[in-house]
């Protein structure tokens, strides 16, 4: 059984060609639109699926013509090639489990490219959702690539799911201070910070007694996209506004030891205490 009748001349050569140096292009084109159309009608996240789908197909089917105007007679090759699948797919159990777990993502959709997650210790922004794995960039600008049965398996927080976030921001005051007038103060910081938002309205809550502190949580809201800026502001204008007000932030204190044997305090032992009346008094010691 032949699997091609090879034939060579110049008219296979231009259409083969066209068919490459054309096609190829003209499908690179295409998958653009298709990423900027499905990207402005749902999301990114669908965008980059259905336009790698579609590359693929359009690749496979360029590939085909050009081996049938080479003459390769692809049906006994495909059968070879379904037989080949078969054993590769038994050899690639865990790619397998990936590319399931990512049609799971995709369809659950837990988080899109663009999100902030934090799976395990791992917190960066969704690079893509590829068929074998989710690709993460954390904030040092390095590349994270985790499988995407991990990703289903793992919990996995988003940040910026939803439109606005809440920071509890914790503050300690020592146990002199007076605490209404310390939520007075905690109160007009948030009132005055521009990252606040004034809906959720923010509220100081009691904490702890802490062994050597009174323990608050300051709870304020703001944009996704000033969470950050909100937070530093706020925790830099507490400091501020504390040292200008006198309201101490206790801190742990260390003792440091050089190492020299410590001396025994002084003790100094007076004889006329002890001794009885009419007794003659012995000299001190110390």
């Amino acid at each position: 059984m032949e699997f091609w009748n090879f034939t060579l001349d110049i008219e296979v050569l231009v259409r083969s060609s066209l068919l490459i140096f054309l096609g190829i292009p003209i499908l690179g084109l295409f998958r653009k639109w298709i990423r900027n159309f499905v990207t402005e009608k749902y999301s990114p996240h669908y965008a980059m699926l259905f336009s790698k789908i579609f590359f693929y197909i359009g690749f496979t089917m360029i590939m085909i013509l050009v081996l049938h105007e080479f003459g390769f007679s692809l049906g006994p090759l495909l059968g070879a090639a379904g037989i080949l699948g078969i054993g590769i797919s038994f050899a690639s159990q865990t790619s397998l489990s990936n590319i399931i777990s990512g049609f799971f993502l995709i369809g659950e959709k837990p988080f899109q490219v663009g999100d902030i997650v934090k799976v395990n210790d791992i917190v960066g922004a969704v690079m893509s959702i590829d068929t074998l794995s989710v690709k993460i960039r954390v904030f040092d600008n390095h590349l994270v690539r985790i499988p995407n049965e991990t990703m289903l398996k793992s919990p996995v927080t988003n940040f910026t799911r939803f439109p606005i976030r809440r920071a509890s921001i914790k503050v300690s005051v020592a146990y002199k201070e007076n605490l209404d007038r310390v939520k007075k103060l905690l109160t007009q910081i948030a009132d005055e910070n521009p990252f606040v938002l004034q809906e959720p309205a923010h509220a100081i809550h009691f904490d702890s007694f802490n062994s050597s502190s009174v323990d608050l949580v300051l709870r304020t809201w703001a944009q996704k996209e000033d969470f950050i800026s909100m937070t530093t502001s706020i925790n830099m204008e507490i400091k501020k506004r504390f040292d200008e007000e006198g309201i101490e932030i206790p801190f742990p204190h260390v003792t440091v030891y050089t190492g020299d044997v410590t001396k025994p305090f002084p003790i100094s032992m007076q004889a006329e205490a002890l001794a009885p009346a009419g007794s003659e008094t012995l000299p001190s010691k110390s």
